[in-house]
Order: C-alpha cells, then structure tokens, then sequence
C-alpha cells in the first residue's frame, strides 16, 4: 500500500467500547485499505481530552485543526438552528422513520444548513443512539405530573431546556461523564437517555427506577470539517461516502437491537420499569406553546419537511 498522502483524526466524546468507537474503527480502516493506504485516519475515544464544550470542538473542526467529530444535532443549534428538529420531543414513532426521514429530503437541506457553516455532514452519516428515557434516583414516573420538580440532567442544547421546563422539571446541565457521581450524591433527581447509555455508564447504579418514556430521538452527526474536505479528490469523498453509509447501516442496526435487548435486563439491573402515556407528556407541550416556538427557532422549511415526511405535528 501506498504511504498516506491525507491523515486524519476522528474525535467522539463515548468510550472506546461504547456502540459508536468501534463501527468508526471499521470505517476508517475499510476507507484506508479501498484508498490503498492514500487516506489514514486514527479514531480517538473520549476526545482525547481535548478542553471545551462540544461547540468549542467544533470550532476546531470549522478552522481544520481537527477533521472529523460526531456529535448530537441539538448541540450544533447555535450554528445551524434547524438541527435541533433531529430531537424533537415525541415526533417520531420509531426507528425506521427516523432514519427515511433524516436520510430524505429534510437530512439534504440539514446538510446544506451545516456546509454553509463551514461543516461537511456525511450524507447517510446520522449515527444511532436511541430513543431516550428518563431514569430517576428516589421516585417513579408514571404521569406527566410526576415530573414537576424533578431536577433532571440534560445534556447541551436549547431544547433539552425548553422541553423539561415546559414538562415542569427543573433541567440541570451536567457534563456526561460527571453524570454519575451528580446522581449519587444526590446532586440531581434524574437523567434522561437511550438505555445503551445508561447501561455504557452504569447509572442503573445510582438510580432505582425508570419510565419508558421514549421521549426524544437522539443521534451522533458524523461531520467533517468543511475545510479539511475541500483537499480531498473527488474519488477519495466518493469512497469515504460509501464506506460510511455502509458501516453507519451496521452501527444502526447494532444499537436499535442493542437498546430492545436491554429493556429486558432493566429488572435484573435491580430497576422498575414503568410506562408512560405519551400523548399526555405531548400535550402539555402543546399546551405551554413548545412546538409553536420552536416551529419559529428551526424555521418554515425545516419544519415543512419534517411534517411532510411524518404528518402534522401542531
């Protein structure tokens, strides 16, 4: 094989035996074997403690001092506020919509969004985490009013904020990977996120009980620095494409049965498991005016396309 002409890193803040590190090691060493060694890339876990939030990671991206990241939408709200309809609380029914949906015409227009930012979002890149769950310390979720009071951590991103403030909790940021020691000393009620996440970070641990609330959709944007991109031949953006799609597909499919797997461990993890009536949780974002405002944040077309693809949302 040839020496490599373009190296690259590719940074993301999981663990390296996480449900995202490894599909991400195949990628890129599939990419260098179909390049014949002309493209290098080194896959580092945890971000390599790089200093920041994740904006400030990204604005490392945006410059190319770094190449690639992967990231929740939400979180590239600042830049690109249509992003944050990728987590809408209680819009999509499943995984398959999902996936038709942010790989169709409302993924392309994102994508637009985030190159004019200076960033270059793979198309078929949308990595799976899952839908999300809220798991609580002391008392259980049963009804929408339940959660009134409930100091839950969110992660970065205005929405996170908004929704748990109009669903009457008391949203707290915390950094992930201090998120279990804010639970254990009681410094929080509650966290919210797929349950590979929660098994990943053993917060099953520090919590006792956990509702099924399917409340927000989340995934990891694999994104380039537009930049970085630019220096690239076309065979070799041709090739990264194909390999991604291809082993982003593996990622998915991983994670989705990963997460249905672990629904039934909840009780040997020493948790109750409760359900939720969803259209409750829904309306009374509704009724506090959630979808109207961020109808306005994400913008007519976002919005339009998203409805076009899973109905009228409000």
């Amino acid at each position: 094989m040839s020496a490599p002409q373009w190296q690259a890193r590719q940074f993301h803040y999981l663990s390296a035996d996480s449900h995202v590190h490894p599909f991400l090691v195949d990628l890129w060493e599939e990419v260098r074997q179909a390049t014949d060694g002309r493209f290098s890339a080194t896959v580092t876990a945890s971000n390599a403690g790089l200093p920041g939030s994740h904006l400030a990671i990204v604005d490392l991206l945006i410059t190319g001092e770094i190449e690639f990241y992967v990231l929740m939408g939400g979180i590239l709200g600042p830049l690109v506020p249509a992003m944050e309809i990728q987590g809408l609380p209680f819009a999509f029914s499943d995984h398959a919509q999902v996936h038709a949906t942010l790989d169709g015409p409302l993924g392309h227009y994102l994508r637009r969004e985030l190159a004019a930012k200076g960033i270059h979002a793979l198309p078929y890149g949308l990595l799976e985490n899952g839908f999300r769950h809220i798991s609580t310390t002391d008392r259980p979720i049963t009804k929408v009013e339940d959660l009134e009071g409930l100091r839950i951590r969110i992660p970065e991103g205005k929405m996170f904020a908004d929704a748990f403030s109009s669903l009457g909790a008391v949203p707290v940021e915390v950094n992930v990977l201090k998120l279990y020691p804010a639970l254990q000393n009681h410094e929080i009620d509650a966290q919210e996120n797929p349950l590979s996440i929660t098994e990943a970070l053993r917060l099953h641990e520090v919590t006792k009980h956990i509702a099924l609330t399917s409340h927000m959709w989340s995934g990891f944007n694999l994104i380039a620095s537009q930049r970085f991109w630019n220096t690239l031949p076309a065979d070799v953006q041709q090739i990264i494409e194909r390999v991604a799609r291809k082993h982003v597909a593996r990622q998915r499919a991983h994670t989705d049965a990963l997460n249905r797997a672990l629904e039934s461990k909840i009780t040997g993890w020493g948790m109750t498991a409760t359900a939720v009536d969803r259209s409750a949780f829904r309306e009374r974002l509704q009724a506090a005016g959630f979808y109207r405002r961020w109808r306005e944040s994400t913008g007519a077309k976002a919005w339009g396309l998203l409805e076009d693809s899973i109905g009228k949302i409000s």
